[in-house]
């Protein structure tokens, strides 16, 4: 147990960002501890001008929350979900002897103590704790030698969040005028949203090949059996996927020997009869090395490759794991060990596997990440001995337990001896063909036997690396059995998952680890990129953003100049650079114009209508031969050749826009052109249409001076069933059915988002499948209105469980049954029970760290709009008050100037 010095008198408080961490941390501390959390960071730049303190509504730069006047100063405030927080930490300051910050080692930790620091403004001593991982040993540790807060990593924190700002605002507001709202652009999120991009396009510009070679079944006459391929014939090698270029889908190199079907097919009939021989045996020795233990780019790329987590999956473990003890912190560019874990690791190899899987000498692993930091740890279990993962996993949720025998497994394997085996490559030849086969014998598997990359199972894996062979020597005769020819199809570049995308900008240097996986969930909310299975799709908006800032703001998506961007933000957080005169030159620029001028300039210069319009191509055969582009309209993608339109259906991929699909997808819309009628109240064309989320009934035409009415068709509904009088009815909802008989309200028939439904006043049911909104009866409505809700707040579900209470609400939290699954609720935020995750398997630390992300992404939100709602309603109520007490006394003065005007009048006169 940590103990204070022995001369300090009153509790020592320490905060730390989570509930989580407070809890964990709280069991090594003694009775002269307390321990809060902030929930995240305190203050933050305001999010546009309306946040902005009053003195600086009017200046130019209030909406970036930043005098980029003034050496680019930023203007801090504490959000509004964050004051209960402040008033908590601030009485909890109160009568303590001493502050202790006990935030992540990182720039956001860094950042997060020095707000506290301004905002709390102690007047007793301040020390800041850094520690690696959750344990006695290193708390400890961290008490016996704090340091200062590190102003250098705060100014780098500072400058990158200041960065982001200029660049993300300023830009964003550009691709809101030039492409559609709502848009948005970010240092990193751009790059890696054009990397995504360019990917696609090679796929788009792809062009495939085919090509055919054979394999053949050889056995000895010990009849020990061997498949081998066609390399070559009469000298000519046969080519592969490689051989072809990706834009021409033609050879490379016109010495190799392309074989079509019927060649193939000969070929094969020739051989049957001939002779084969060993014409050589070649053998070498191999030795395959550990991996190093994880960075937070490898955990990531691992987990998505061997568990198919989400980066933003496989962080929330890492971050439970971390917070509660069982793991090294999890934001990290180094693969570096401490010494204590370097013996853990080896003593457990000692143990679980044996003296000859230990190497002589320890392992040392040096980053190769730029800038990587050497003085962290890679991610490793914590303490020494380390965990086991089956005596700690019943004590896990799901998620964390795979993760942390993840961890554990490469930690182990990381200092165990290499795998050594041999190689072996046999040549057949025989009549003119050469085939070839290799395989590969494991003499120890060394590491293997712990841990296989991209593998769950080391010993399944072991099998599929070895490919064993017959023992033969050179000039043995072979008996061919069989013999196949085989067609081949080269394939385009594969697209990027989120292992390779997170992979790809670490070599690029591009970004940190520790914000790969926001990145990759902000480009998928923005609708930037969708995925299929796991890859990363682009969207055409992000074609049409791509293209912007490449022809206008190359720099801004400069591979290079982002990388080299990442560098001097690097040099600040050293000390070796000041931000403002770097933020001075990338914004007002230095001899060249800066970010402001250039998306100003822009402006003018861009037509908004060339950066959302892709040429698909021009048919030469058929009734419409004219030019077919793709447009990205405010509705969506859609195809347009003349005055022909058709929508892209939902989901499909830009490469998968051939030419012959836009035809085909025109052709269909033509049937869309063609009204099943004309509505005998508004004289509008009525029509059946196929959009983006399915078929639809349209009155009128976009041409009309107000927008078509659309209704969606019902549930299990065909489009084939759709006749004109279906068609009006739907157009007719919501419609009346009738009024109630005791409230007299209407009774109204909808065809809502989940289904049908029947509403009066605000009593609300869904109708069952054997009725439709389109001809229910008063009657049936009536009915329905008279049985309890089957859901909602009158039939409240009892919570699945009940926990203790939340640190920073005061109420208990539950696990609740939602319409959509169930969820946490701790009296001010909502969040959702992981996918898949078994409600019994929920933990109170688990229930802390899912409301607390909720929580710092604006949890409460639906309050404070219900909050801002009251208050403009109480504002209106005053103003109308003030409007009548006017009224009143102007009347009053009114009616009291005619008693005196009628006073000072004699009698009789005019």
């Amino acid at each position: 147990m940590a103990n204070k010095d022995s001369t300090s008198s009153g509790k020592a408080l320490v905060i730390v960002e989570s509930p989580a961490k407070a809890r964990t941390i709280g069991k090594f501390l003694g009775r002269d501890f307390t321990v809060e959390a902030s929930v995240g960071h305190i203050r933050d730049l305001p999010k546009g001008r309306k946040e902005v303190p009053e003195d600086f509504k009017k200046e130019e730069w209030a909406y970036l929350g930043v005098n980029v006047n003034d050496r680019f100063t930023p203007i801090y405030i504490i959000p509004d979900d964050k004051k209960q927080q402040v008033t908590k930490l601030r009485k909890a300051l109160k009568g303590c002897s001493e502050l202790y910050l006990a935030t992540d080692e990182d720039r956001e930790g860094e950042a997060i103590s020095w707000h506290l620091l301004e905002v709390l403004k102690p007047k007793v001593p301040v020390h800041r704790l850094v520690f690696h991982e959750i344990t006695r040993e290193a708390i400890n540790e961290a008490l016996a030698n704090p340091r200062d807060v590190d102003d250098a990593l705060v100014r780098a924190q500072e400058a990158r969040r200041i960065l982001d700002r200029l660049y993300g605002y300023d830009v964003s507001q550009l691709l809101w005028k030039k492409v559609g709202r709502g848009l948005s652009a970010g240092r990193v999120q751009s790059v890696s949203v054009r990397l995504i991009v360019e990917r696609e396009r090679a796929r788009m510009a792809f062009n495939s090949a085919t090509y055919w070679d054979a394999t053949a079944l050889f056995a000895t006459d010990k009849n020990e059996e061997f498949t081998a391929t066609l390399t070559a014939v009469d000298g000519r090698r046969i080519p592969a996927g490689k051989d072809f270029d990706a834009s021409t889908g033609k050879l490379k190199d016109d010495s190799l020997l392309l074989l079509d079907e019927p060649s193939a097919k000969a070929l094969v009939e020739k051989l049957r009869t001939a002779e084969f021989r060993v014409t050589s045996v070649e053998q070498k020795p191999f030795k395959s090395q550990p991996a190093p233990p994880f960075t937070t780019s490898t955990m990531q790329q691992e987990a998505n490759r061997k568990l198919g987590f989400t980066a933003k999956r496989t962080m929330r473990a890492a971050q439970g794991l971390y917070e509660n003890g069982h793991i090294t912190y999890m934001r990290t560019d180094s693969t570096n060990l401490a010494n204590v874990a370097v013996d853990a690791a080896r003593d457990l190899v000692r143990s679980e596997y044996g003296d000859e899987f230990l190497p002589g000498q320890p392992r040392v692993y040096k980053s190769k990440v730029k800038n990587a930091q050497e003085a962290h740890e890679a991610i490793r279990p914590a303490g020494h001995p380390f965990e086991l993962p089956n005596v700690i996993g019943k004590s896990l949720a799901p998620d964390e337990r795979k993760l942390f025998e993840l961890i554990w497994k490469r930690t182990i394997a990381s200092q165990m001896a290499d795998a050594r085996g041999f190689r072996t490559t046999i040549t057949v030849e025989g009549a003119g063909a050469t085939f070839r086969v290799s395989g590969k014998t494991i003499e120890f598997p060394g590491y293997l036997r712990a841990y296989v990359e991209g593998s769950d199972n080391p010993d399944s894996e072991l099998a599929d690396k070895e490919t064993l062979l017959p023992a033969l020597i050179e000039n043995q005769v072979v008996a061919c059995r069989e013999l196949e020819p085989h067609d081949h199809t080269t394939q385009p570049p594969a697209r990027y998952t989120e292992a390779s995308l997170t992979r790809k900008l670490e070599e690029m240097g591009i970004g940190r680890p520790s914000t790969y996986a926001s990145i990759i969930e902000t480009i998928q909310a923005r609708d930037y990129v969708f995925k299929k299975g796991s890859a990363l799709v682009p969207t055409w908006v992000a074609f049409a953003v791509t293209r912007l800032l490449e022809q206008h703001l190359e720099s801004l998506v400069d591979y290079r100049f982002t990388a080299q961007m990442e560098d001097f933000l690097d040099a600040i957080s050293c000390g070796d650079a000041e931000h403002a005169d770097y933020l001075q030159k990338f914004y007002f620029g230095n001899g060249s114009p800066g970010l402001k001028a250039r998306v100003a300039a822009k402006e003018e210069e861009i037509d908004p209508r060339l950066m959302s319009r892709f040429p698909v191509g021009t048919p030469t055969t058929g009734e419409y031969q004219e030019e077919i582009v793709l447009r990205v309209g405010k509705y969506g993608p859609f195809l347009e050749q003349g005055d022909r339109k058709a929508s892209l259906p939902d989901g499909m991929a830009p490469d998968e826009v051939t030419l012959a699909r836009a035809i085909e997808l025109l052709d269909a819309g033509m049937t869309d052109d063609e009204p099943l009628g004309t509505c005998p109240e508004t004289n509008k064309p009525v029509y059946l249409k196929v959009g983006r989320f399915g078929p639809y009934v349209q009155l009128g035409t976009p041409d009309d001076e107000e927008k078509p009415k659309n209704a969606s068709l019902l549930p299990n509904m065909k489009p084939e069933e759709v006749t004109f009088e279906v068609a009006l009815k739907l157009l007719s909802l919501p419609r009346e059915v009738g009024n109630h008989p005791e409230s007299k309200d209407p009774v109204m028939a909808y065809n809502g988002r989940y289904g049908p439904y029947i509403k009066c006043d605000k009593e609300t049911r869904s109708l069952p499948a054997d009725m439709s909104p389109l001809d229910i009866t008063l009657e049936q409505a009536l009915v329905l209105l008279a049985q309890p809700k089957t859901r909602g707040r009158a039939a409240a579900k009892p919570p699945i469980k009940v926990f203790e209470e939340s640190p920073v609400t005061g109420e208990p939290i539950r696990l609740l049954e939602g319409r959509y699954g169930p969820y946490f609720a701790d009296g001010q935020s909502n969040a959702s029970l992981p996918r898949g995750m078994d409600p019994d398997e929920a933990t109170f630390e688990l229930a802390l760290r899912l409301l607390e992300e909720r929580a710092a992404k604006g949890g409460g939100k639906k309050k404070k709009k219900t909050k801002k709602k009251a208050a403009k309603k109480k504002k209106a109520a005053k103003k109308k008050s003030a409007k009548k007490k006017s009224a009143k006394k102007k009347s009053a003065k009114k009616k009291t100037a005619k008693r005196k005007t009628a006073k000072r009048k004699a009698p009789g006169d005019g």
